[in-house]
């Protein structure tokens, strides 16, 4: 019926970009079979459109063309667990499955919570596993996937061996899926093939009877998935991860755990190019119009090449310069060290105005209204007409303000030294003030009404963004000065304990951390699935987002402190070896 190909997309005519593009060929002469076929196909086009999990390939487009359909995906490189086991002389590890099984259970608990609907992939086996260069799991083939309905029955589809009673039965559930990664699992363990063996008869072939490297605890978890009855298995993914889990740390896969595997990448990555600056880069790159504008202390502002890294021009600042730039209509604004705000030409790289405050800027520059919004050591925060430079007013705050403000709703937010956060209006006039118990480095964030930022005190806020009201505080291991990234229902933010942490943004409940190897004084950044972060320890961090689980890393020769940006697939970034990093991810 079809095929799959490997294929370059040349909207991106720098860059190999390769995907994969699966085909369908529709043969049937029959009207209403012809309709239900091509149907099928664009419900497994609806399923990965609606879907974003580091374990599901991601869909860029869909079209027909004749009697042909075709879907363009992300290209996975690598090979299917069946094609692993089968090239393995003996079994495979137990620890390596346990890690697997782990993942899988995450991917399944991701689909099965969809909503309002849970999506059953109804085809769980290994050679629907793919294991990519990263050493990650990735479900392929979704053509059987679809939602759930209560009291809906399906069609008798699935693998032979595989599949459960019930869905012979057309009525797979989310527990449909459990049987079958039970099965998968005793696959890769045994090398038994259930599609050669009779129906539903993994009881007649134990585990450890094949494969006595096999813990009884592991083998328990497997046999309550296999189940003959659904209600005699684990409850939904979750409560298999966490039998698995429980497995785990009595076995000591734990402790056991393969890092090295996920940091292949990251010892492969070579920059795309790296620009030598004559100091450090503390601060966060801007990309505009096919270039790069980054600050340094060396004094100077540059603009290069985002492509090539090529210099093409610098402007001479008294001090040090760590405050991002704002590129907007062919204009360049930022802060010095110096404690001057400047415009410059985007083009030219030649001075348009200054405007003097009286103490050194750190905080970045934003735009509203045609006014340039900025804090000062001074302890002023200023609002400057962006077209001529004049003052129209400045807000006295009595401390130094490094926090950058946030723009919204015709009111502006941000943090001073001493711990007091505001919410002002474009007239300077305060709204609504809150009092954290130390300095509000940190750069705040707004999202769905719930202002975001993390203090000094050791503490990440959630205030409300209409009146400060404190709807949650999470409680971090050291202070921080961390710009919060938020994605989806997540809050992702670094610390001075090392870590950077992920909790929910509507309760502040810890979702996951993760250990780096010094302070976390920079922003992290999101991309796709991704979250990048830098760290003191030197290297640029890649975390999935929904787990926290190390990609890559990569290193530098010095601390790492700005946030990332990242510009079709390219991550750009600063680090106080007095390069900047262009790395495509």
């Amino acid at each position: 019926m079809g095929a799959v190909y490997r294929a370059r997309d040349l909207h991106f005519p720098k860059m190999i970009k390769l995907v994969a593009v699966k085909e369908m060929v529709n043969q049937a002469r029959d009207p209403v079979m012809r309709k239900t076929i091509v149907q099928n196909f664009e419900r497994e086009a609806n399923v990965l459109a609606s879907l974003q999990h580091p374990a599901i390939p991601r869909i860029f487009d869909y079209f027909t063309q004749g009697e042909r359909s075709y879907l363009v995906m992300e290209f996975i490189r690598g090979k299917n667990l069946e094609q692993l086991a089968n090239e393995v002389e003996g079994f495979l590890p137990e620890d390596q499955v346990i890690k697997w099984a782990i993942d899988l259970c995450d991917v399944l608990h991701y689909m099965h919570s969809q909503q309002p609907d849970p999506i059953i992939f109804r085809d769980m086996k290994p050679s629907n596993v793919m294991i990519n260069q990263y050493n990650d799991i990735i479900l392929v083939d979704f053509g059987i996937a679809k939602p759930f309905q209560t009291g809906q029955k399906g069609t008798q589809v699935g693998t032979e061996g595989y599949s459960p009673p019930e869905q012979y039965r057309g009525e797979a559930t989310p527990l449909a899926d459990i049987y079958a990664l039970g099965a998968t699992l005793h696959h890769l363990l045994t090398k038994r093939d259930p599609r050669l063996e009779p129906p539903f008869s993994f009881a007649d072939r134990p585990i450890r009877k094949i494969n006595p490297a096999v813990s009884m605890e592991f083998e328990a978890v497997i046999n309550t998935a296999l189940q003959y009855n659904p209600e005699d298995r684990f409850k939904d993914a979750q409560a298999m991860k966490e039998a698995i889990l429980t497995v785990a740390r009595r076995t000591g896969v734990l402790s056991r755990a393969l890092p090295e595997a996920s940091l292949q990448k990251g010892a492969a990555i070579k920059p795309l190019w790296v620009f030598k600056c004559e100091d450090e880069v503390r601060g966060s790159p801007t990309f505009y119009k096919g270039n790069i504008y980054v600050g340094s202390y060396d004094h100077n502002v540059y603009c290069l090449n985002a492509a090539s890294g090529e210099f093409i021009w610098k402007y001479a600042t008294e001090r040090g310069v760590v405050s991002k730039p704002l590129v907007v209509d062919e204009q360049v604004f930022f802060g010095s060290e110096d404690g001057n705000l400047y415009a410059i030409s985007a083009r030219l790289g030649k001075l348009i105005w200054k405007y003097a405050t009286e103490g050194p800027i750190r905080s970045s520059p934003r735009i509203a209204q045609g006014h340039i919004f900025v804090g000062s050591d001074d302890g002023y925060l200023h609002a400057v007409n962006s077209t001529n430079a004049r003052r129209a007013w400045r807000m006295d705050t009595g401390v130094a303000i490094r926090s950058t403000p946030f723009i919204t709703n015709d009111y502006v937010y941000f943090g001073t030294e001493d711990g007091d956060f505001f919410c002002v209006d474009f007239g300077g006039s305060i709204k609504w003030r809150f009092k954290a118990k130390r300095a509000i480095t940190s750069s705040p964030v707004i999202k769905n009404g719930t202002v975001f930022f993390s203090s000094m005190d050791w503490i990440l806020y959630a205030l409300d963004e209409a009146d400060g009201w404190v709807l949650w505080r999470f409680r971090l291991g050291k202070p921080s000065i961390s710009t919060p990234a938020t994605v989806e229902r997540y809050v992702i933010v670094g610390a001075a304990d090392g870590f950077i942490y992920c909790v929910d943004e509507s309760s502040g409940k810890e979702i996951w951390r993760f250990r780096t190897e010094n302070q976390v004084n920079g922003s992290p950044a999101v991309y796709k699935d991704a979250v990048y972060c830098g760290s003191v320890d030197g290297h640029m961090y890649c975390l999935e987002y929904r787990t926290g689980r190390l990609r890559w890393k990569f290193s530098t020769e010095g601390p790492i402190t700005g946030t990332p940006i990242i510009h079709d697939g390219i991550l750009y970034f600063g680090s106080i070896d007095h390069r900047v990093y262009a790395l495509l991810i």
